[in-house]
């Protein structure tokens, strides 16, 4: 759940850049790029964006976090989604759902509208201002060692920022499961 940027330098799901102030930013590039750019390319590029955006950007605090999370374990549960990883960040989320009856797409959409609206109910967010910058990011990972690495990542993202790997009482351990015919499981 990341930048509703259509030039965001890591990638956009737009196909089109609509304002021509935005435009100047940078090029469109569709879906995620292979190759990520540096942490200090996209703050640039959000420095430059900030004087463009209609809104403040939005940084969650602590207690934004709280809220956040507490909102993802009470959809987590009533679905059930299976969470191997999850991590939120002040501005973006990272999070790891086994694969489900429902699409990825339906899992992210319950997910920004449950949290949405909590921060909205409790007037941390004013109800004109956009909470997530669009649809999010969807990987499919295919093979345990893919999990396991993805779930290093998302455990290890708050670190840089001076912060604790985050634990969620949702967030399972790993258990090996892999999608496909007879749900494999790793030996």
């Amino acid at each position: 759940m990341v930048s509703g940027f259509p030039n965001d330098p890591r990638g956009n799901t737009s196909r089109t850049i609509r304002s021509d102030v935005i435009a100047e930013l940078g090029e469109l590039h569709f879906g995620r790029k292979k190759v990520q750019p540096a942490s200090r390319v996209i703050r640039e590029f959000y420095e430059q964006a900030r004087e463009t955006l209609a809104f403040p950007l939005v940084r969650f605090n602590h207690a934004q976090v709280a809220l956040i999370a507490d909102s993802f374990a009470k959809v987590i549960r009533e679905t059930p989604y299976t969470c191997y990883a999850c991590a939120i960040m002040p501005d973006h989320v990272h999070i790891l759902i086994r694969k489900h009856r429902d699409k990825a797409e339906t899992m992210i959409a319950r997910l920004q509208d449950a949290s949405k609206q909590v921060l909205r109910t409790l007037g941390k967010i004013p109800t004109s201002h956009p909470v997530w910058g669009g649809p999010g990011w969807k990987v499919f990972l295919d093979s345990a060692d893919d999990v396991e690495r993805t779930i290093r990542y998302i455990r290890r993202n708050p670190v840089p920022l001076g912060k604790p790997v985050q634990e969620w009482e949702v967030v399972k351990p790993y258990d090996g499961w892999l999608p496909g015919v007879g749900a494999r499981r790793k030996t």
